[in-house]
């Protein structure tokens, strides 16, 4: 065999491995992606129900007498602004600053309506009362554990789009 063909063997067998290792990584560069949207998707889903809590939450409040009626105002208010943000996949840091920004009002305003509450004794025995703060409660402990599963993929992402041979270009 000549040394050309020899040569021309090895630069085959270097192109197939940098073929290989190329699509194995942009494949692995859309799977993090995936999963990044995903993990947002999850905590959409458990921002979501804590949305869906509100209304049943102002419906049981409102049945309390002389009830701070700008409390219950400001908590469908935000509601409202929640509802206004929304994403097809996960959202860019800007997007996200504005998601988070309405999603702190309608936590503001859910922890006024929590402790104008305290002031109704009545409001708080009911058992309908108890079960919605129950929920809200394990919504808000779901929310965290979804933020933290999102902020865990995108940082899985992050990392792999820019380490060696991601960082390269080719596969952005």
């Amino acid at each position: 065999m000549s040394k050309g063909w020899i040569g021309f063997g090895v630069l085959v067998v270097i192109a197939l491995g940098l073929l290989i290792s190329g699509v194995g990584t942009y494949n692995r560069l859309v799977e993090l992606d995936e999963g990044v949207d995903n993990a947002w998707s999850q905590v959409e889903n458990v921002y979501q129900r804590r949305a869906d809590l509100i209304p049943n939450l102002v419906a049981t409040v409102k049945g309390a007498k002389d009830f701070e009626q700008e409390t219950l105002t400001q908590v469908v208010e935000a509601r409202a602004k929640v509802g206004q943000v929304n994403f097809n996949e996960a959202p860019d840091a800007a997007q996200l600053r504005e998601f988070e920004s309405a999603q702190s009002g309608l936590s503001s305003a859910l922890s006024r309506l929590l402790v104008v509450v305290e002031r109704y004794p009545e409001l708080k025995a009911t058992e309908a009362f108890r079960d919605l703060q129950a929920q809200l409660e394990g919504t808000e402990n779901r929310i965290t554990v979804e933020r933290k599963r999102f902020n865990d993929a995108t940082l899985a992402y992050n990392k792999t789009r820019r380490t060696f041979p991601s960082v390269t270009g080719l596969y952005r």
